[in-house]
């Protein structure tokens, strides 16, 4: 645990040795509460169902940049090959790299706590939705981090890393949407249902949290840091 916890500080340190991530949370800031707050007026309802509904297109695009230099750049200074031959597991590695980045998204989404406080002050919302949606995000967000993780260990070009999230978070949000489902077999329905990413976070949305949601986001980030495991070790037996 010791090793994990080494990665991790590494990587967390290493969001904030430039201004980029600074720059990446101000930009998440202001977009996302722009995006929300513009909707608010409008609708006049003291609750972040907006906000929630928001955020899944929102990572689409923020989560890849934030992965999308943790393998890629160790590629490209060429500390790949020396990190592979330290004493340690790949699981302990990719273990801390994903708990880094995972703080820091979650991060990133409690800052936006001037959401909830501004809608109390301007009424009176249910507070169990939006703690609920809160959790659903960050379950959304560390599932997202998973794909982003493992695509960046496939390259050592940072803008493909990007793009490569960019579609594969895409797709796997879309494959369980009506548009893609209903010119799908009836018989392969229900599995693209349940593997699209969006439709889990359809519940957690109206901050309803299922067991069934996060058994499934749990099992996304699982089987992804396992397929970043097993890239790292086909590389190390080359």
């Amino acid at each position: 645990m010791d090793t994990v916890f080494a990665f991790f500080k590494k990587e967390f340190k290493s969001f904030f040795v430039s201004p980029i991530a600074y720059v990446f949370i101000i930009v998440y800031l202001v977009v996302t509460n722009f995006l929300f707050f513009q909707g608010f007026f409008i609708i006049n309802q003291a609750d972040m169902r907006g906000y929630f509904s928001l955020l899944p297109w929102v990572f689409l695009f923020f989560v890849p940049a934030i992965t999308m230099r943790s393998w890629a750049e160790e590629k490209k200074v060429k500390t790949l090959e020396l990190l592979l031959t330290w004493p340690v597991s790949d699981f302990q590695v990719v273990l801390g790299k994903f708990l880094a980045s995972f703080c820091f998204l979650s991060s990133a989404i409690l800052l936006s706590i001037t959401i909830p406080v501004t809608i109390m002050v301007l009424g009176e919302p249910d507070m169990g939705p939006i703690i609920g949606g809160y959790v659903g995000a960050i379950l959304m967000g560390a599932a997202y981090l998973a794909i982003g993780l493992w695509v960046s260990s496939h390259t050592e070009n940072q803008i493909i890393a990007f793009i490569l999230g960019v579609v594969a978070t895409f797709v796997l949000f879309m494959v369980g949407n009506p548009f893609v489902t209903m010119a799908a077999p009836k018989w392969i329905v229900p599995v693209l249902s349940y593997l699209g990413l969006g439709n889990h976070f359809s519940s957690v949305e109206r901050g309803v949290i299922d067991s069934r949601d996060v058994i499934y986001y749990l099992s996304i980030i699982g089987f992804f840091l396992f397929l970043n495991v097993q890239s790292l070790g086909s590389r190390k037996w080359e």
